[in-house]
């Protein structure tokens, strides 16, 4: 009896929009992308709820909802198009995940809003903060593994480390440092639970992401790249 050699762990490929519509396994892609998104938006909410700290971006998000008469989705909404303008200068090119994650994770994040009650006992406010850490983990490998491109935020991370030369790790620090610092000069919760979604996240996603990215039939024309992190 012969020995089988072990299947080739799956890679996201570097593909262009067309490229990742003729990729195959469309029906399949599009489930796991949108139940992905919607996944997302509503672990937002959740750590929202939870009111213990939220995620480096989501910090910013809820600073800003403080000073506009909008509501948090449509903040996130707003700013993803904001960032996707920075794309521009880096001449990234936004796949059908890219503007899909830019509408759909707001939409969610408000529904969960409108449907979930901020709890009032302290243990309830810690299972929603880590039920949110843990379904958006989830969620990220869902969407991010569907191969459809990265979404707006990780698409500014990629595009400055590609045009800049500088590591992932300094880059994604920075941008975060950034946004948290801004979000809480304007008012953005920051807590335990931001701490532990850094902490977390990243070992969460690396587990989680083999498991949901797609084969694509199409073999990638590029080298692999690193997988990006969740919105």
């Amino acid at each position: 009896m012969t020995a089988t050699s072990p299947a080739p762990p799956r890679q996201l490929a570097a593909l262009n929009p067309i490229q990742q519509l003729k990729a195959g396994h469309l029906p399949r892609r599009l489930v796991q992308l949108y139940v992905g998104l919607v996944l997302y938006g509503a672990s937002m909410g959740l750590m929202i709820q939870g009111n213990l700290g939220l995620d480096p971006w989501d910090v910013l998000h809820s600073g800003i909802i403080k000073h506009v008469p909008l509501s948090f989705g449509t903040v996130v909404i707003v700013m993803s198009f904001v960032v996707l303008l920075a794309w521009i200068p880096l001449r990234q090119w936004p796949g059908l995940g890219t503007i899909s994650n830019a509408v759909v994770i707001g939409l969610a994040t408000d529904l969960t809003l409108a449907t979930v009650d901020r709890p009032d006992a302290l243990w309830l406010k810690i299972v929603f903060m880590l039920a949110g850490v843990v379904v958006n983990a989830l969620a990220g490998a869902l969407y991010i593994g569907a191969q459809f491109g990265p979404g707006p935020r990780d698409g500014l991370m990629t595009g400055l480390v590609r045009r800049t030369g500088l590591s992932v790790r300094l880059v994604r620090t920075s941008i975060e440092i950034a946004v948290v610092a801004i979000g809480f000069l304007l008012g953005g919760v920051v807590g335990v639970g931001t701490a532990v979604y850094a902490l977390t996240i990243g070992p969460l996603l690396h587990l989680l992401l083999p498991l949901f990215t797609v084969q694509l039939r199409t073999p990638p024309t590029d080298a692999p790249r690193p997988a990006p992190r969740g919105s």
